[in-house]
């Protein structure tokens, strides 16, 4: 009986963090394809500030994949501890 109710609770680990790192991935991809969109949107109507631009969408892409990779270090929590 304990082995029946230790591997269901392991299957709910696992479907926890698959549910936490999709949810998690969910807003930065979308955050990071609306960014990149507009980046190259804002360097077709100003090519010579291209540089500026790509920079500042670098960084900010760095700031929303940083909430995707905390959603996969819960993930992983949830999963393994």
């Amino acid at each position: 009986m304990e082995e029946v109710a230790k591997e269901a609770a392991t299957n709910w680990n696992s479907i926890a963090a698959a549910i936490a790192i999709g949810v998690g991935a969910l807003g930065p991809g979308i955050g990071i394809g609306m960014l990149a969109g507009k980046a190259m949107e804002a360097i077709g109507r100003n090519p010579e500030a291209a540089p500026k631009i790509q920079t500042a969408m670098i960084l900010a892409i760095a700031f929303a994949e940083a909430i995707a990779i905390y959603a996969l270090v819960v993930a992983l929590i949830i999963k393994f501890v």
